[in-house]
């Protein structure tokens, strides 16, 4: 197994390298974030470890990158930061899992056999309707060739609608698919999702491709 290591301090580095390299990891050190991406780019990796805090770009902004370039290696993020927005930012960029410093090494090693038997990642393939293009492995969507920033949810719900793009889709499929859950008579969180999702896939460019069917669900016009 080889194991990309994306640390600035050099004791953490060290010891992460120590501890992989007697588990059997080849692993390989990058000290900062351009560093990182060029090393994603040139070289194949079975995991990346990756340090939010960097001295030039910050690790969301490198798993963003490495994403954009279609490196789909599992993507492990290490950091002190604990709050939750800093984990929603994390898988939001890409990244498959988040560690919080201090953490046990033990953990450590489990997440990285958990991200390692999900086997080879699957090679999914660009969503176009119209203009409109979500490319799933990348998490990159763009109209017109206008790149547009979506949450994870927001991702989702496009993706299924794009999957589904000229049929009715109920608000009961939307609940099951994008959040895995029963939908309750009276739940507005589809409908308010939808409503972030056409200011962002339609307003911006003077178009109405996401429409209301009332009474049953939305359809993404084909």
């Amino acid at each position: 197994m080889r194991a990309l290591v994306v640390e600035d301090s050099a004791r953490m580095a060290s010891v992460l390298r120590r501890g992989l390299s007697e588990e059997g990891y080849d692993v390989d050190v990058a000290t900062c974030g351009l560093e990182a991406v060029a090393a994603a780019e040139r070289t194949r990796y079975d995991v990346i470890l990756l340090d939010v805090v960097l001295p030039d770009l910050d690790g969301f902004e490198v798993c963003r990158r490495i994403r954009q370039a279609g490196c789909l290696t599992p993507t492990l993020m290490l950091t002190a930061r604990d709050r939750v927005d800093d984990r929603v930012l994390g898988l939001d960029a890409g990244a498959d899992d988040y560690l919080t410093k201090p953490f046990a090494f033990s953990e450590l090693l489990a997440r990285l056999r958990a991200l390692l038997r999900r086997g080879p990642i699957e090679h999914l393939p660009v969503l176009r309707v119209g203009d409109l293009v979500l490319d799933p492995a990348r998490r990159l969507v763009q109209r017109g060739g206008v790149e547009i920033p979506l949450r994870a949810t927001e991702l989702a719900l496009l993706r299924h609608l794009m999957e589904n793009a000229g049929t009715v889709v109920s608000r009961e499929a939307l609940y099951e698919k994008v959040w895995g859950v029963p939908y309750t008579v009276g739940a507005k969180r589809v409908d308010v999702q939808v409503h972030f999702l056409r200011r962002k896939i339609d307003a911006p460019f003077g178009e109405e491709s996401l429409e209301s069917v009332r009474g049953v669900g939305y359809r993404l016009k084909a």
